[in-house]
């Protein structure tokens, strides 16, 4: 697999990838996925034999992205990195793909002194394996809310990189590649 910078020739993929797992993420339209490129952090994509297999967007506080919970976490914290998404087609599910984004996004946060990385699940309908994947990432609940017009519930969680230094699986330590270089 390739780790790099997604390109504006990916968003096609990328939204495929995202209505695959709609009932897991916010719906995402072509003009959104344009405007959230242009204040994302870290946009990234893993690409497999040719083909987009996972995504990942990633916000650092201060952005007009107008995401409820990444607004919560604005109003909770003065420095943070918020994963909105990542997302991994069902065929890599289980492969290491969301480890691969996810210790990209946590090695980005310690090189740029972020102390704080934050996301959300869903807690109802519950996901039970996306619980169990944050916690061994380090993420504890800090609060929940409810969206979807209130058809979801979802614990807004909190990655301390002060106090979880290394975590189970935080990879801070591991340099990983930007632009177009294997990943193994």
């Amino acid at each position: 697999m390739i780790l790099r910078s997604a390109l504006s020739s990916d968003f096609p993929a990328i939204l495929a990838l995202n209505e695959e797992s709609v009932r897991f993420l916010s719906p995402l339209s072509m003009e959104r996925l344009v405007n959230l490129d242009s204040e994302a952090e870290l946009h990234r994509v893993l690409e497999l034999d040719g083909a987009i297999v996972g995504c990942l967007l990633a916000f650092r506080e201060g952005t007009t992205y107008d995401s409820v919970n990444y607004l919560w976490f604005a109003e909770q914290y003065e420095r943070f990195l918020y994963v909105d998404r990542i997302v991994v087609s069902p065929a890599q599910r289980g492969s290491g793909a969301a480890a691969t984004l996810y210790r990209t996004v946590f090695a980005h946060a310690a090189a740029t002194g972020v102390p704080l990385v934050t996301c959300e699940y869903d807690i109802a309908p519950p996901n039970p394996a996306s619980e169990r994947f944050h916690t061994k990432f380090g993420f504890r609940a800090v609060g929940r809310q409810r969206v979807a017009g209130g058809k979801k519930e979802v614990a807004l969680c909190v990655a301390d990189l002060a106090a979880n230094p290394e975590g189970t699986l935080h990879a801070s330590a591991v340099a990983m590649p930007n632009t177009g270089e294997p990943v193994k």
